[in-house]
């Protein structure tokens, strides 16, 4: 296991939580949670909190670990089966209190976008937090235990694979499901030709498709900024 990348701290439900924030270009814009794989809080989502701020975003990723990382399977599966999933939740609504707080932060909502283990978070956080995240994006990950997502208030963009060896398409039909039955927003879901984790590019899994990775990214920033920004996105 390797250190995390990290470069700030934020007050979460009592104690201090560690992350790695990142400023657009023009010092401020809507804040942005990103939530990591089961690997950690990698390089490779230090990347992408990057890119997001890049886009105009204030783009802020936990560290849910508290500290490691891995780019072995087997490792990340006992990392994410210890991580309390009451904590980590607690650090994602101290990351939302944290931006809507900011100086740099722009609006009343922030965006929610997470991967793999961070694809379920975000549906969690977004039910949890209602009115407070006004756009959420899962990237292939759902939810690991049946949820009421009748606090959901945010619009939904989800991104699939239709070859995931980790997620069946049919666990992710009786998410969209729910969130149809439950939900107020709309909630639209794309599957796309790859596999499992196709946005990473740092391909620990031998699944990067840059091509879908292209085509995933450009709508996700073009939601998030229609949803958080439309002045802007005019």
């Amino acid at each position: 296991m390797s250190a995390p990348v990290q470069n700030t701290t934020f007050p979460s439900n009592g104690h201090t939580a560690h992350g790695y924030l990142a400023l657009p270009p023009g010092g401020h814009g809507p804040g942005l949670v990103v939530i990591q794989e089961w690997w950690g809080l990698t390089t490779h989502v230090a990347d992408l909190t990057d890119r997001f701020a890049a886009a105009g975003f204030v783009a802020l990723a936990p560290d849910l670990y508290g500290g490691p990382t891995t780019h072995d399977a087997a490792e990340a599966e006992q990392l994410m089966r210890e991580l309390p999933v009451d904590r980590a939740a607690q650090d994602l609504a101290g990351a939302v209190t944290y931006l809507l707080g900011h100086e740099a932060v722009t609006g009343d909502a922030v965006g929610a976008v997470g991967f793999c283990m961070g694809g379920g978070f975000v549906l969690l956080l977004a039910a949890q937090q209602g009115e407070r995240i006004g756009a959420a994006v899962p990237f292939y990950g759902v939810p690991p235990v049946e949820q009421d997502f009748r606090g959901l208030t945010a619009a939904v963009l989800g991104h699939y694979a239709e070859q995931d060896a980790f997620l069946p398409v049919a666990a992710v039909e009786a998410v969209r499901s729910a969130l149809e039955d439950q939900a107020p927003a709309p909630a639209e879901f794309h599957f796309y030709p790859a596999g499992h984790a196709f946005l990473n590019d740092e391909n620990p899994l031998g699944t990067y498709d840059p091509e879908q990775a292209a085509l995933a990214w450009s709508r996700t920033v073009d939601f998030l900024q229609e949803r958080l920004d439309p002045a802007a996105h005019r």
